[in-house]
């Protein structure tokens, strides 16, 4: 069995659940996909992790580091630079805050330190609905200067998100679809 194949039946045991569900997007729909339960799992995040550096390295811009917005993104963007350093290609990762820091450096943005100024980087994300969380997270990441050159998600649920992410400029790379994960 393939990883991607045995990533997919994770996903289906531990995050996949049919019912009525309110999404973060405030649409309602008849599943819902609790990422993090793959996600903080050991062979979840690592097969995760393996998905997400593969499309990292086919990407034709070279990418320096990787995050998205805490906490969805802080499993996957940890295990795709864990992944980075045991392939010897090493990427660090950042967290994007929902709110700045209230203190201290007041950042929106943790791990800077790990960045190289003005570099590209790909945004994580473990389920994409409209990608409206990701939008935010593209202009936070821009405001400090970084080009966003990749966006990944685990699912897709093919409800416009990558398509308003491409109107946007920024095309997004999913491991699944919905209709790939539930065929």
């Amino acid at each position: 069995m393939s990883d991607k194949q045995r990533l997919k039946e994770i996903i289906l045991d531990k995050s996949y659940r049919q019912g009525k569900f309110k999404l973060s997007s405030g649409l309602e729909s008849d599943f819902y996909i609790d990422g993090k339960q793959t996600t903080l799992s050991a062979e979840g995040a690592y097969l995760c992790g393996k998905e997400i550096f593969a499309l990292i390295k086919d990407n034709p811009e070279p990418i320096s580091s990787v995050g998205g917005m805490t906490l969805g993104a802080d499993p996957l963007v940890t295990a795709a630079s864990m992944v980075s350093f045991l392939e010897n290609q090493p990427i660090p990762a950042f967290i994007v805050r929902k709110e700045s820091k209230g203190h201290g450096t007041e950042q929106y943005i943790e791990g800077l330190r790990n960045m190289e100024a003005g570099s590209t980087v790909a945004l994580l994300e473990d389920v994409v609905t409209t990608g409206g969380t990701l939008l935010e997270v593209i202009e936070r990441v821009e405001a400090q200067g970084f080009k966003v050159g990749l966006i990944v998600t685990v699912v897709d649920r093919q409800e416009g998100g990558a398509e308003n992410l491409a109107k946007a400029g920024y095309p997004m790379k999913a491991i699944f679809t919905r209709e790939e994960l539930l065929r």
